[in-house]
């Protein structure tokens, strides 16, 4: 007997139908002789609606009061569950973050967990029960229910998983795989049969939407093997572990997008040694995420800083460099939105020179401006006008010919 921890997104979950098939994917595992923890998400659109709700009635919503309002989604969801797997003829126990002992940092709205106290699981699985556990949310040591930020059920799931030593954590979701891209958007695009935590880390922090971030840096922490699979088509997904086989002369396996990005620069900034530091810990004290940094010099005692962020936080970044003007002594800030994150992964790119100038040049040819550029050893990013986007990551797939590559486990 294997314990199987299984997560299903809320498009999986999204009306009473998707629900009994959920509950039928489930009793499949348990007719294995399995013991089943499952972690689900709030149903379908649930989450933006409350979101909408928040803001309708308030437009300074409280982070705490924020939480305290999202974490019902999850709670419906499990109940639900919980009753078709009755009505499948298996005893089931669902349990909110807090019952299910998730103990978080105390952050609202995005919140790490830091332990996971698995006694009551544990009781209920020894009584042969399926657990069901609401993902995303958890609770402080106070008792305060926190949220873990947009996907924080893919967390739940793999904390869960490395808490109660599971022998395989899977992914479901409306896709059956992770692929070359978004095939939404890129007709071409080919489904990975594996895929290494760190390329898999980078699609997810490049706006791949597949998986959370820190999801995938849980699992390779822990080394816990995932499987992104469909909840709806009963076919392999997936693979995503440490080491991956793939072919010689595969160099890029993924073309990445994000919109709604916006670009902030700092002007005038005193050139020393501790601005970097002190803009970047200032903006890092009040949970502002910062992605790509360039920094000119406009002369020996003045410099200017660009980042990006989302455009979801402008108006709270503007908000913190303001406060914090003296402390900063620069002279103004402006802002440009419209923008979009483009991005090319893969290991093999360590090996190889010249990834970045052949991206470039694709770029060129086909009339793409670059506004901003990033790397690391296996990924390049670069920000372009959000109109370019999707012609960018077209032409970078099919130049990198990742339609064509045959891609094995």
């Amino acid at each position: 007997m294997a314990l199987i921890v299984q997560k299903f997104g809320g498009t999986s979950l999204s009306d009473p139908e998707r629900i009994l098939n959920v509950a039928e994917r489930i009793s499949a595992e348990k007719m294995k002789g399995n013991d089943c923890v499952v972690v689900v998400s709030a149903m379908g659109k649930t989450t933006d609606q409350l979101i909408s709700l928040a803001k309708d009635v308030s437009n300074q919503v409280n982070k705490r009061e924020m939480d305290m309002l999202l974490s019902t989604g999850e709670q419906v969801t499990i109940a639900l569950l919980s009753m078709a797997l009755s009505q499948n003829g298996w005893e089931a126990a669902s349990f909110t973050g807090w019952q299910a002992g998730i103990i978080t940092e105390p952050v609202h709205g995005n919140a790490r967990i830091l332990n996971i106290h698995t006694e009551k699981i544990r009781e209920q699985l020894n009584k042969g029960k399926i657990v069901i556990v609401a993902g995303f949310q958890g609770v402080t040591e106070d008792g305060e229910i926190t949220t873990l930020g947009r996907g924080g059920s893919d967390t739940t799931a793999v904390a869960l998983s490395t808490a109660l030593k599971a022998s395989k954590c899977d992914i479901y979701t409306d896709v059956t795989g992770v692929y070359t891209t978004d095939p939404r958007h890129v007709k071409e695009a080919q489904k990975l049969a594996a895929i290494s935590y760190d390329e898999m880390l980078e699609l997810a922090h490049l706006g791949a939407g597949v998986l959370h971030p820190r999801a995938v840096e849980f699992a390779k922490n822990h080394n816990v093997t995932l499987e992104v699979r469909s909840s709806i088509e009963k076919e392999r997904g997936t693979i995503i572990k440490e080491e991956v086989t793939m072919e010689q002369n595969l160099v890029v396996r993924g073309v990445a997008f994000e919109d709604e990005i916006t670009r902030v620069t700092v002007f005038g900034l005193p050139n020393c040694l501790t601005s970097l530091s002190t803009i970047f810990s200032t903006l890092a004290k009040n949970n502002i995420d910062v992605d790509i940094i360039i920094q000119s010099m406009t002369s020996k005692e003045i410099t200017d800083i660009s980042f990006s962020i989302k455009n979801d936080t402008l108006k709270e970044t503007l908000n913190v460099l303001e406060k914090n003007k003296d402390l900063l002594k620069y002279d103004h800030i402006e802002s440009e939105t419209g923008l979009a994150k483009v991005s090319i992964v893969g290991s093999g790119m360590v090996s190889n020179p010249g990834v970045a100038a052949e991206m470039f040049t694709v770029l060129s040819n086909n009339g793409i401006e670059i506004r901003m550029v990033s790397t690391s050893e296996i990924k390049i990013s670069t920000v372009v006008n959000q109109q370019q986007m999707l012609p960018a990551v077209n032409a970078l797939h099919k130049a990198f010919k990742l339609s064509a590559i045959p891609i094995r486990s």
